[in-house]
């Protein structure tokens, strides 16, 4: 399949109505074309593993093809240089979080980068290096805890950031590390309640959010609580 054909079949799934959903949400990016995720992925699926189709697709600029990017480039062949290249286009929380989880994690590079972007100043770049650390908590299951303790200081040390797109990728970054095992969930809660006692309404944001879901009860399967009551998963932006 070629660039120009994948191009062509993303304006086809174009849809204004979800454009305007994205930008609700905070999406504004500067070229976006409303295709759902499902769509991508099934686009995904039928490109398959393509570095050069994903490299074109970025240089396309359009926020939908950017997304499809991050689905379809190769992990194995992602350089550190491609990696800044890339977060410095991030003109949205959305790509920033489909980058990080379609394809930063799965690099050798991820935890080292997570560390250097998270003393970024940039929004979306610092936001990049939570959302790592959330994806990465999430799909390396062989990682030692090790692995997610060099971050408490790190989460302890941006907390006082006001900006939401960041502040809500720190409380993700959080609480999937609690989500990890028992002892990093009460290494996760004792940090969140050092961040609650901060003057700063982010940290306490962060703290709060964090406490609420990971003291939450265990949701109930299907099978065994047929009438429980629904519970959006949905990760907030």
């Amino acid at each position: 399949m070629l660039v120009g054909e994948v191009l062509s079949r993303l304006r086809q799934l174009q849809n204004p109505a979800a454009v305007q959903a994205l930008q609700k949400q905070g999406v504004t990016p500067r070229a976006a074309l409303g295709v759902s995720d499902q769509d991508l992925r099934k686009l995904a699926s039928e490109i398959g593993v393509d570095r050069l189709i994903a490299q074109q697709l970025w240089a396309s600029g359009i926020h939908d093809a950017r997304v499809l990017a991050s689905m379809v480039d190769d992990p194995a062949r992602v350089t550190p240089k491609q990696m800044e290249r890339w977060v410095r286009d991030f003109d949205s929380w959305a790509l920033c979080d489909a980058c990080c989880v379609n394809l930063f994690d799965k690099t050798p590079f991820a935890y080292a980068k997570a560390v250097a972007w998270s003393a970024r100043k940039e929004e979306y770049v610092k936001r990049a290096a939570f959302s790592l650390v959330a994806a990465l908590a999430q799909t390396d299951q062989k990682a030692a805890d090790s692995e997610f303790l060099r971050f408490i200081p790190i989460v302890k040390r941006e907390a006082a950031d006001e900006r939401p797109f960041v502040r809500k990728s720190i409380a993700w970054a959080l609480k999937e590390i609690g989500k990890r095992n028992k002892s990093l969930k009460k290494i996760a809660l004792d940090t969140a309640k050092e961040l609650d006692k901060l003057e700063a309404k982010s940290a306490h944001w962060i703290a709060t959010d964090a406490i609420k879901e990971l003291t939450a009860p265990p949701k109930a399967s299907k099978s065994a609580a047929p009438k429980a009551a629904k519970r959006s998963a949905k990760v907030s932006a």
